[in-house]
C-alpha cells in the first residue's frame, strides 16, 4: 500500500504565528480542498501528519486539536476528498520524542499499523523537518513554498540527503503525484543535494 503524507499547517491550512488553537482560527490554503479531492482519485492512503506542540505547551487541549482535525476532515469530505488518518505529535521540541518531525516515528508507526510501503510513498511539507522525516523514512518528498516553505528552502538545499522536489503549493505537488502515478512522469522540480 502506498500513502501520501501531508503536513497540516502551511500546506493544508495557513500557518499562524500564534498557532491554530481553535477551528475558528483554521483557514484552508487556497485550492487545498480541491487538491485533496483530486488526490482521492488515487488508490493511496491520505494521511495528515503534524506536529502539535500547542498541546504540551498548554495552549490548547487534546480535545480541541482533535476537534479541529474532525472539522478539517469533514470539510475535505464535503469537497469530495478524503483523509484516511490524522496523526499528530503533542510534544515540545525539548521533550526529544521519537514522533515529532524531523523524527520519522509517526511515519514508521503508521507504516507498521497499516502496511504502508514508505519507499513507494510521498510526503508533502513546508519545512525542513518534514523533508527530514520523509527522507529518513524513505519517502519521495515535496517541499511546498506555501507556509514556511520559501524560508525553509535554503535549509533543505543545504542539508537534504536524498533530494526532494519543490512545488509552489499543495495543488502543484498533487499534480506531480498524479502524473507520476498515472503515467510514470516526474513532477515538480527535482533537487539533488
Amino acid at each position: 500500500m502506498k500513502a501520501v503524507f501531508i503536513d497540516r499547517d502551511g500546506v493544508i491550512c495557513r500557518n499562524r504565528d500564534d498557532h491554530v488553537k481553535s477551528w475558528t482560527e483554521f483557514e484552508f490554503q487556497p485550492g487545498a480542498r480541491e487538491s485533496l479531492s483530486r488526490l482521492a482519485q488515487l488508490d493511496v492512503l491520505i494521511i495528515v501528519i503534524t506536529n502539535q506542540a500547542i498541546i504540551n505547551r498548554g495552549m490548547a487541549p487534546v480535545q480541541t486539536v482533535e476537534h479541529i482535525h474532525r472539522q478539517m476532515v469533514e470539510e475535505i469530505e464535503k469537497a469530495g476528498g478524503r483523509v484516511d488518518r490524522v496523526l499528530y505529535c503533542p510534544h515540545r521540541p525539548d521533550e526529544h520524542c521519537a514522533c515529532r518531525k524531523p523524527q520519522p516515528g509517526l511515519l514508521l508507526q503508521v507504516s507498521r499499523e497499516m502496511g504502508i510501503d514508505l519507499t513507494q510513498s510521498y510526503l508533502i511539507g513546508d519545512a525542513y523537518a518534514d523533508i527530514q522525516a520523509g527522507e529518513t523514512a524513505g519517502c519521495c518528498c515535496f517541499l511546498v513554498l506555501t507556509g514556511r516553505g520559501r524560508n525553509e528552502l535554503r535549509r533543505c538545499l543545504l542539508h537534504s540527503q536524498n533530494g526532494f522536489r519543490v512545488s509552489s503549493d499543495l495543488e502543484s505537488a498533487v499534480d506531480a503525484i498524479l502524473r507520476e502515478e498515472d503515467i510514470g512522469g516526474v513532477g515538480g522540480e527535482a533537487i539533488e543535494s
